[in-house]
């Protein structure tokens, strides 16, 4: 039943957007209550919708009120987009440092100069509640929990102020890892391979990023069947999605969908504490304003 009282437009704390499926149709939207706010007469897909920036979201408020609402418990939501190419950082300086001490080593003083990366498979995206299938090849599954921005604007040779600015949104993140099969990959100095492209877990929404600042210190935790792995709150990243995303803008092309992960936090992976995932486990990965992503590991 609708309230006597209709209020004027609002802007819903925080814009939270999913890309959901309906029948034979997938479609942009946003939830509130047990509903979803269909946003496909603004944008018929989330791709339209991040394509126009940051400026959609005027559009939205605007319309917000008139705009056709599906029950929420009819629809099934999807990952919040299909990315056009996926790259993810090492920006956490205590993960850079641990990684480095596993190998009897100091961290290289190049981190500091260069957001380093390494380019991942955009095309074996999952979903919130999506599980995955546990990859045959593969005894020490395990998960990353990170934070991921999600560009809004082409852009090329950008200033940080202007990288910023072409941010649209940022999600939760969980970059799986098989980390017997990434030991010897990494031997070889090309960085990681099969042992990243089989999966990369994005949700349950984007927040938008006027909205979510990771600049602001980062609350997370993760949980393995319900039991606390790792908490951290006020973690900060050394170096900054702006920064990320000007890098990757130097006599290049960054577009609208690019995803950027920022690599996790110390502790925030089995790797950093000697721990892995058993079979058949519920992950949850949560981050203070973005939502909480879960995946359960099934069977192949």
């Amino acid at each position: 039943m609708r309230p006597w009282y209709r209020a004027p437009p609002v802007r819903w704390p925080p814009m939270r957007l999913v890309r959901f499926e309906m029948g034979d149709s997938i479609r942009p939207g946003t939830p509130v209550g047990d509903e979803i706010v269909d946003l496909s007469p603004i944008a018929h897909s989330m791709e339209a919708l991040i394509a126009r920036g940051r400026t959609v979201v005027e559009a939205i408020e605007a319309q917000f009120e008139a705009l056709p609402r599906q029950p929420e418990a009819d629809a099934r939501i999807l990952a919040p987009l299909q990315p056009a190419s996926l790259r993810d950082f090492l920006a956490f300086e205590d993960h850079a440092k641990a990684g480095a001490a596993r190998r009897g080593e100091d961290l290289n003083p190049a981190w500091y100069e260069m957001p380093v990366y390494y380019k991942g498979n955009h095309r074996s995206i999952l979903g919130p509640d999506e599980p995955l299938a546990w990859p045959t090849w593969t005894e020490k599954l395990d998960f990353e929990l990170e934070v991921a921005c999600i560009v809004g604007a082409r852009g090329r040779d950008l200033t940080e102020q202007e990288a910023e600015r072409a941010i649209f949104g940022y999600t939760v993140m969980n970059d799986w890892s098989a980390r017997d099969v990434q030991r010897s990959e990494m031997a070889m100095r090309l960085g990681p391979a099969k042992s990243k492209d089989f999966a990369t877990s994005l949700g349950p929404c984007i927040v938008t990023a006027d909205e979510f600042s990771p600049e602001d210190g980062l609350s997370m935790r993760a949980r393995v069947n319900g039991e606390t792995w790792f908490e951290t709150t006020g973690a900060r990243m050394h170096w900054t999605f702006p920064q990320m995303v000007a890098y990757v803008s130097r006599s290049e092309d960054v577009f609208p969908r690019d995803v950027y992960g920022s690599g996790t936090a110390y502790g925030g992976c089995g790797l950093d504490q000697d721990r892995w995932l058993p079979r058949g486990a519920m992950v949850e990965l949560e981050i203070d304003g973005l939502g909480t992503l879960r995946t359960e590991l099934v069977d192949p």
